[in-house]
């Protein structure tokens, strides 16, 4: 017998799977859960756009990232996120998102669960995301690199 799950969101997870951890997704047929939880697999880097636009959240928990494109991305496009509090993700994400510890289930759940019930909470999140999204332009990247390649180049030729 399956069991009877409803939900007014649905979980889709973005991305190339691992087939050495086939868990999850063997868990979500066990359980009957493939109405509320989907795997899109890879997506178009041009479809992104609309898939963070169209999401209630944006959960990121990683244990590690070079900067945390993903989650500019998802503020850029106004959608609220979650993301942990670890490597470079604080700084990306400043006070326009939630922290949480990426080890820490009960922290995310909580987190999820706060997020979705409260639209004032993603309303000021998504206004939050966009304003914090604004200060990462590919201009000011390239300027700022540029002087450190400047400043290197200066030291190393005195």
């Amino acid at each position: 017998m399956t069991p009877s799950h409803t939900s007014r969101f649905t979980l889709i997870i973005a991305g190339a799977w691992d087939s050495r951890y086939p868990e999850p997704q063997q868990q979500v047929e066990a359980l009957g859960l493939e109405d509320i939880i989907r795997f899109l697999g890879p997506v178009p880097e041009a479809d992104l756009p609309a898939l963070y636009a169209g999401a209630a959240l944006f959960v990121f928990p990683s244990l590690y990232e070079g900067f945390g494109l993903p989650v500019l991305e998802a503020m850029a496009c106004g959608t609220p996120v979650i993301t942990s509090n670890t490597s470079s993700l604080p700084e990306v994400v400043g006070e326009a998102g939630i922290l949480i510890d990426p080890r820490d289930v009960r922290a995310l759940a909580e987190a999820v669960e706060r997020v979705l019930a409260d639209e004032r909470l993603r309303a000021e999140l998504r206004a939050k995301g966009v304003e914090r999204a604004r200060q990462f332009t590919w201009e000011k990247t390239a300027r700022e690199t540029l002087a450190v390649y400047r400043s290197v180049r200066e030291e190393v030729c005195k």
